[in-house]
């Protein structure tokens, strides 16, 4: 049997681990979000936390409304990488016939 401390530990444990994660999420939410990328903050990549046990009951719905976020944001960025790919292609095939400017030449009369 587990004693108050230790499943306050777990709780906690588990509340930082997703917590951690919904930043990430929240991070790339507002990347998509703007007209361009910017530079997300660099940390370590996720590594998946050891031995925290199964998920607390209270907090199964937290855990699931991250999982659809994720998988939108997933989704919107295989969408955003496709059309940037799109874009670049269109842009490659451009011609741009623009004339050269005029130039002037100023000679003694």
């Amino acid at each position: 049997m587990t004693s108050a401390a230790d499943a306050s530990q777990w709780n906690e444990a588990w509340a930082t681990a997703l917590e951690a994660l919904e930043l990430d999420v929240a991070e790339a939410e507002a990347m998509l979000s703007v007209d361009h990328i910017f530079e997300a903050s660099v940390r370590d990549p996720w590594t998946p936390p050891v031995n925290l046990g199964p998920l607390p009951a209270h907090l199964v719905e937290r855990a699931r409304t991250l999982l659809a976020r994720q998988l939108d944001v997933s989704r919107m960025l295989a969408s955003a990488a496709r059309n940037s790919r799109h874009h670049d292609r269109a842009i490659s095939h451009m011609q741009w016939n623009i004339p050269a400017p005029p130039v002037y030449l100023d000679t003694p009369a």
